[in-house]
């Protein structure tokens, strides 16, 4: 089957995952927003280490999403993008890796090692062995959309993180107990 044609069957699919990460998008910016309300202030670095990574995760699922609703004559232009923007993402996540490790005002728990790093590796790295699959078989679409889904679930789950956290230490006007944590981060 032509890849335009396995594409079409995969229109709802992408539409759903690409307009929630859209909305989702937005709701960061919400969470960001709250920043200043926090009694706990957080650093530039730790923003750029727990806060943008949510972000960029997001927009790659959109931008995924976008990519596979092209009607592609053929799977190598779309394999070709999906594996780029999948390498992208891993050497992104490295990045990300040595921010936390870097971080100062606050120092990553193992869950935020799980979902700050090492989901997100794994989704990355899946998109690039899918991508390759893509250019020899359409069954590589099942594996990036496990990917996709696994960066809108991290995603999801690191701008709710934040949120509660930086509701939680509005609400008490000081920080939590324990490991001090600078928004836009929460255990």
């Amino acid at each position: 089957m032509p890849a335009h044609e396995t594409l079409t069957l995969w229109e709802n699919f992408y539409v759903i995952v690409g307009s929630s990460a859209g909305a989702l998008t937005g709701l960061q910016f919400v969470v960001m927003a709250l920043i200043p309300d926090s009694p706990t202030q957080a650093g530039e670095h730790e923003i750029n280490t727990f806060g943008t990574p949510t972000i960029v995760h997001f927009c790659i699922v959109l931008f995924i999403s976008a990519v596979l609703s092209v009607p592609w004559p053929g799977w190598n232009g779309a394999a070709t993008v999906v594996w780029v923007t999948g390498a992208v993402g891993i050497v992104y996540t490295m990045i990300i890796i040595r921010r936390s490790r870097r971080t100062t005002l606050y120092k990553p728990v193992l869950e935020d090692w799980i979902w700050h790093t090492v989901l997100p590796l794994v989704a990355y790295t899946v998109m690039v062995v899918s991508a390759a699959f893509l250019a020899f078989s359409s069954i590589g679409l099942f594996g990036i959309a496990s990917s996709a889904l696994l960066l809108l679930f991290v995603g999801i789950h690191n701008a709710w993180d934040s949120a509660t956290y930086i509701a939680l230490t509005v609400k008490q006007g000081q920080q939590p107990s324990g490991n001090p944590k600078p928004g836009p981060k929460q255990q």
